[in-house]
């Protein structure tokens, strides 16, 4: 781990934890606003977000969520939940039973937490959205946004020289940003524009990674990349 390290027999409590992987289609709920559900949900591979739906059915995702997000640790603690999870592609999960994870907290002080700092990084994470919705312009939101989610997937290991694939649709970077479609469509322009970054498809090259930090004033200090043991 980048963070911190787990011993053999750590690794071994989590497995544990852990029952079979299923997969969640795209589109479905992994946990619905305002459920109870008696287990946290880790995902494998694929991507979900967290959302707050409006009752005009506007939706506002809050957070989105990489494989080794713990997607609702929350629920453990907070229940019934106050926003959903939704797969945003086809994904891989393994739930864990709520009942084990208390068991943990009262034996593995040290995986108890890590387990806590990944709700406190949550909570960074949803800071500096709210950072950026209220004043960050519509381009340093979306540059904000593709730096976070490099170093994120470039932990487990899905991201690299800086190149990733953000398999996200221009209504669901809306959702994320908190404008419109043609907005989205004119912000990535002008990081194209710029030199940027190459984005084919679901492909993006960020070609330029001081210049995109710069661009969103993005401090990745929020993020806890550094090894500091807990």
């Amino acid at each position: 781990m980048r963070r911190d390290e787990l011993s053999v027999r750590e690794k071994a409590v989590l497995g544990e934890l852990l029952q079979p992987p299923i997969v969640i289609p795209a589109g479905s709920d992994i946990v619905r606003q305002h459920s109870s559900p008696q287990y946290s949900t880790l995902i494998l591979d694929g991507f979900a977000a967290r959302y707050v739906m409006l009752m005009n059915g506007s939706r506002q995702i809050t957070e989105l969520n990489v494989p080794g997000d713990f997607v609702d640790l929350h629920s453990l603690m907070m229940s019934p939940m106050d926003h959903g999870v939704v797969a945003l592609t086809t994904c891989t999960v393994a739930r864990s039973p709520h009942e084990g994870l208390r068991r943990l907290t009262e034996t593995e002080p040290h995986l108890t937490r890590l387990l806590w700092m990944d709700t406190l990084i949550d909570a960074a994470v949803h800071r500096q959205w709210i950072a950026g919705l209220g004043r960050r312009t519509a381009v340093a939101r979306l540059a904000h946004l593709l730096c976070e989610l490099y170093l994120r997937l470039e932990i487990v290991h899905r991201a690299g020289r800086g190149r990733m694939e953000l398999p996200l649709s221009q209504a669901v970077l809306a959702d994320v940003l908190g404008l419109s479609e043609v907005h989205v469509n004119r912000s990535i322009a002008q990081l194209r524009s710029a030199e940027l970054v190459k984005w084919t498809g679901r492909a993006i090259e960020i070609c330029d990674w001081d210049d995109l930090v710069r661009q969103a004033e993005f401090d990745p200090t929020y993020l806890r990349l550094t090894r500091a043991p807990v």
